[in-house]
């Protein structure tokens, strides 16, 4: 039986931060959304003003299957060779399937561009409540299958690549991940690694085979950290209503990779997974990479203790950003480099 209640609990540096933040306003869904894209552009954009100088950005489309149109955009490092072709890193944000947009991922894409050395590519994949499951993972893999067909067109190594994302943009890149296995495609063989940062991989009213491994239900991350700031538990069924009107089936991958079998994981490639111990989804996120370990694949635990989902947007006011970029981007290279599987998960915490 599981207990992942030791990684829980804020730290004092985050209890500190909390003092200073405002209380959250109701707001309509849209209003939400529009408030929450625009702080996140500016804070982007701030940061951009150091790195745009030292990044190529490039703006693409993608006309998807139902005939929608997909922004894109690519970034490497203004340092490399013009002609060089570099591994890709494609990039799913975060956001709850609600939030999100090319110009709010500018910062951490050129970073990521900069500091390993692999083009970046930023995929604005359709956001709720416009369009429901299965729109943004059918795009997630629409994307894929486009870099992989057009990657002399931004300059990317279409034999390497890892995909990646943060919360939504995890449980993208982990679908994703599986669906590729599955299908079969050419293209998987180019797909080198998963870079899993505070995923959501399962809906929570799927989740009682996860709950039934737990030690019981009070050190269930969904008991303990129901009322964590940023992402508690009523926000996470605001965004899981959205995405799924109608409750998905437990059997479907796209929607609840987080329930696949042993046999399903076996052979996916090498995984960077991110874990907040102050997160709902902490356990699930933690089950999934036991799951992957157990049955062969490499597997890389990082646990921000003391923190909730989503900190990294306070940047330089939390210690543990520096450990979340180190991570994201070590998880690249690491995915890169051809790990093998190690016999025993190891958690690595900040």
């Amino acid at each position: 039986m599981c207990d992942f209640s030791q990684y829980g609990g804020a730290s004092e540096e985050f209890s500190e931060l909390l003092k200073t933040l405002p209380d959250p306003s109701e707001q309509s869904v849209e209003d939400l959304k529009d408030t929450v894209n625009r702080g996140r552009e500016q804070v982007s954009q701030e940061e951009m003003k150091l790195l745009a100088p030292k990044v190529l950005m490039k703006d693409h489309s993608l006309t998807t299957a139902d005939g929608e149109t997909l922004p894109l955009r690519s970034y490497r490092s203004a340092s490399t060779i013009e002609d060089e072709k570099l591994p890709i890193y494609i990039h799913f944000h975060g956001g709850g399937f609600l939030f999100g947009t090319l110009d709010s991922e500018d910062a951490a894409c050129a970073r990521i561009a900069i500091d390993v050395n692999v083009v970046v590519l930023n995929v604005s994949y359709r956001h709720t409540p416009d369009w429901v499951f299965p729109a943004a993972w059918l795009d997630a893999e629409e994307a894929y299958e486009w870099a992989y067909t057009n990657a002399s067109d931004f300059g990317g190594d279409a034999s390497q690549i890892v995909i990646g994302g943060i919360s939504a943009g995890g449980h993208l890149s982990a679908a994703l991940a599986q669906t590729l296995q599955r299908d079969g495609k050419p293209s998987y063989s180019s797909l080198k690694g998963q870079v899993l940062m505070i995923p959501c991989v399962v809906h929570e009213q799927l989740a009682a085979p996860l709950l039934a491994r737990m030690k019981d239900e009070t050190v269930s991350s969904y008991k303990e950290n129901e009322f964590a700031p940023i992402l508690p538990l009523s926000r996470m069924r605001l965004f899981n209503g959205l995405a799924y009107p109608k409750l998905p089936d437990a059997s479907d991958r796209r929607a609840n990779p987080g329930l696949a079998t042993g046999r399903e994981v076996k052979g996916l490639p090498p995984a960077t997974v991110g874990i907040c111990g102050l997160d709902p989804l902490r356990d699930e996120a933690f089950l999934y990479a036991n799951l992957l370990a157990e049955n062969g694949v490499p597997t890389n635990v990082h646990l921000f203790k003391g923190v909730p989902h989503g900190f990294r947007r306070f940047g330089d006011k939390l210690s543990a950003s520096a450990h979340w970029d180190r991570t994201m981007h070590d998880g690249i290279r690491w995915a890169l480099s051809g790990p093998q599987a190690e016999k025993e998960i190891v958690v690595n915490v900040h």
